[in-house]
């Protein structure tokens, strides 16, 4: 059965880096702005390559043992439960852990000896050993924006990766993507792409993020199903981007010089 790939339009070298990577068994580290196409991205290539891909979403409260494991209880009496990087591990699988800074620093110590020549596992609790199968790779991403002291992958982890870095694709290759994602028409997808590079000249002064590609295809998703222009722009690309009454608002406006008409 031939399985469908999920749309990805490269905008570089990245396919060829995540295949060698993959080949010759190294992790894989991802940096770029929310909503730039990484998580599509290692979707794509776990179809590329016909292998399973775990998802983990990270997040303050994420412990190593929601990684590796825990025990519970059950009617049976108490079992061992493997967590999505244990089950990656042991089925050969692509395990990829999105925003991997917001985790505990205490957490992140659990992929040291998966991501060096050991590529193995330790499980404490059970006293057991994984050995990464050759198919196994742990890919992880982050947004660079949202470093600072506190939140910021340290040395010792981030050295242990090959990396690429993405952003927000160039306004043709945004035009293509916006085309193949919604279906929508090469006049307002255009009118679309113009809006969004407006937008995004405003995030060093009012905004702590700029619109994303995500936030564009939905806009457009909305458009092609009937919604206003305005209204679509509204509830995809300003109302996401901040909680400030003023700051919509002047954002409207630029929405309004390019749909007012």
């Amino acid at each position: 059965m031939t399985v469908e790939l999920p749309y990805y339009r490269p905008q570089g070298g990245e396919i060829a880096l995540f295949e060698y990577a993959y080949q010759n068994r190294l992790p894989l580290l991802l940096k770029g702005p929310t909503g730039c196409g990484k998580t599509r991205f290692v979707r794509h290539m776990a179809a590329r390559l016909g292998r399973p891909l775990f998802t983990v979403a990270c997040h303050d409260d994420l412990s190593a043992a929601d990684l590796v494991g825990r025990h519970l209880i059950g009617d049976q009496g108490t079992f061992w439960a493997d967590g999505p990087l244990t089950r990656a591990v042991r089925e050969g699988a692509i395990c990829y852990l999105d925003e991997v800074v917001e985790a505990r620093k205490d957490t992140t110590v659990v992929l040291h000896p998966l991501t060096d020549d050991r590529r193995i596992l330790p499980i404490e609790r059970t006293g057991e050993t994984l050995r990464a199968p050759p198919e196994f790779m742990l890919v992880v991403s982050y947004n660079p924006g949202y470093q600072n002291l506190l939140k910021g992958m340290k040395p010792s982890t981030r050295q242990r990766f090959v990396a690429t870095r993405f952003d927000f694709p160039p306004a043709e290759v945004e035009h293509e993507i916006l085309l193949a994602e919604s279906g929508i028409d090469e006049v307002m997808a255009g009118r679309l792409v113009d809006l969004v590079q407006g937008l995004r000249v405003l995030k060093d002064h009012d905004l702590e993020e700029a619109a994303s590609t995500r936030l564009l295809v939905y806009a457009a998703t909305l458009i092609r199903d009937g919604m206003s222009p305005l209204e679509a722009c509204r509830a995809a690309l300003v109302e996401p981007l901040s909680d400030d009454l003023e700051t919509t608002e002047a954002l409207m406006e630029v929405v309004h010089a390019s749909f007012g008409d």
